[in-house]
């Protein structure tokens, strides 16, 4: 048992150096190469303040634009930019129909302005990808309204309300004869596509014929009323303009992220220094699990390509703290047991079941404020949110199951100096 113990706990280690070091270095196996985090073509992508970007203002070609039309191509920048990866994307407007966006790490001008400014093309397709409606010459409009959806409906409800133009009537109508008689296979539905990008999928039940049409099904009015806007920017009536577009330098300089780093890499050192001082042998196994942490989290930050900025690292960092702060819970509890008289058998398993039901209540709450962040917040709020809910799952499995495990394996290896585990005597 002590020799299987001491076995798994060298492995560890040296699943732990070799996670970073594919982490931070890359790897090349069998033709499949990953070159690391910081790697330009395959890793984490800069926020404007680490790596500069492009800065594109587009004037609507129309007077007066009214704000629900510009709320619409605001919608489309966010859906477009967003599918494109760029999280820490800033979009900010202006009087006469102006609108800015500030976009990282991309220094093509022309590119950049090609993705944005280009015409919405909406379309409506049934379960087989067939295009049934186009958006520009189908839809005559789409609006929110709140109130009773169906003659049947028991309650009140957000929903959209989608008029089409005559010639498109009888189109509609076989689609969704169509698509209703698909329903055993799970198919009855006419899927909105936004520039390829699926936006919604409501069921349908009986053939539509009429002018005008109902989508509802658990809307909340901000998430009808973009679904409308959506619908809508299939036609806009303006044409947008490019009136400046130039491409900036990073406003923190070019070595900021190395700096970044390199102050997150001492932190993380001088963690692992004060758990192991503080909590003895118990800290030297979370130090080894906190190493495994920050693999992970580069690994993972690098394989989705995010944009991070500052308050990116900024989020890790929390996240970092809160995986810590995890550790200490669960060991203090460890203490308190141990010197009740406890075994170390007992008062590991007691410190983690006892630690538990604290831990995973903030890392919950933590991550539903990171969803509210995210659905809610600009560009580099959405970034903060994205690394510290990311970092906080991670952390969640280093603090708990990795380091129970390790342990767990201490705990066989039957060391009776119970100070070893941070115990007064």
């Amino acid at each position: 048992m002590k020799k299987k113990s001491v076995l798994l706990l060298i492995l560890v280690v040296i699943i732990a150096v070799i996670l970073n070091c594919v982490a931070f270095i890359g790897f090349d196996i069998s033709g499949f190469k990953y070159g690391g985090v910081f790697d330009e073509n395959q890793g984490i992508r800069k926020g404007i303040d680490l790596a500069g970007g492009s800065v594109i203002t587009f004037e609507a070609n129309a007077a007066n634009p009214t704000e629900e039309q510009m709320d619409i191509v605001e919608g489309i920048f966010n859906t477009r930019l967003t599918g494109a990866g760029y999280t820490e994307a800033r979009i900010s407007r202006d009087n006469g129909g102006q609108i800015t966006v500030e976009i990282p790490a991309v220094t093509n001008t022309d590119e950049a302005a090609s993705l944005l400014g280009s015409t919405a093309k909406l379309t409506f397709r049934d379960a087989d990808g067939n295009i049934v409606l186009d958006g520009a010459t189908d839809i005559k409009n789409a609006e929110y309204q709140y109130g009773q959806a169906t003659d049947t409906a028991s309650a009140a409800e957000a929903y959209v309300l989608v008029t089409l133009k005559p010639e498109a009537v009888a189109k509609f109508a076989n689609a969704t004869r169509q698509a209703a008689a698909r329903m055993a296979e799970g198919k009855n539905y006419i899927a909105i596509y936004m520039d390829e990008q699926m936006i919604s999928a409501p069921s349908v039940q009986s053939e539509i014929n009429a002018e005008s049409c109902i989508i509802n099904g658990g809307f909340t009015p901000e998430t009808a009323q973009t679904l409308a806007n959506q619908i809508k920017s299939g036609q806009l009536p303006f044409d947008l303009s490019v009136i400046t577009k130039e491409t900036i330098g990073a406003e923190l300089g070019s070595d900021a992220l190395p700096t970044s780093m390199l102050a997150a890499g001492i932190g993380v050192l001088l963690i692992m220094l004060f758990m192991i001082a503080l909590y003895r042998i118990s800290g030297l196994m979370a130090s080894i699990a906190t190493a495994i942490y920050v693999g992970l989290i580069a690994l993972v930050l690098g394989l989705m390509r995010v944009n991070l900025s500052l308050s990116g690292i900024a989020g890790i960092i929390t996240s970092l703290g809160m995986a810590v702060d995890a550790n200490v819970i669960i060991f203090e509890r460890m203490k308190e047991e141990l010197n009740l008289g406890k075994t170390i058998k007992a008062s590991v398993e007691a410190g983690f079941n006892k630690a538990f039901s604290a831990i995973l209540d903030s890392n919950v709450t933590t991550i539903i404020t990171c969803v509210v962040l995210y659905l809610s917040g600009i560009g580099t709020i959405r970034g903060f949110a994205v690394t510290l809910g990311l970092g906080v799952v991670i952390s969640m499995f280093t603090a708990i199951v990795v380091t129970k495990f390790l342990l767990k394996q201490l705990v066989n290896l039957n060391l009776k100096n119970r100070k070893l585990y941070g115990a007064k005597n």
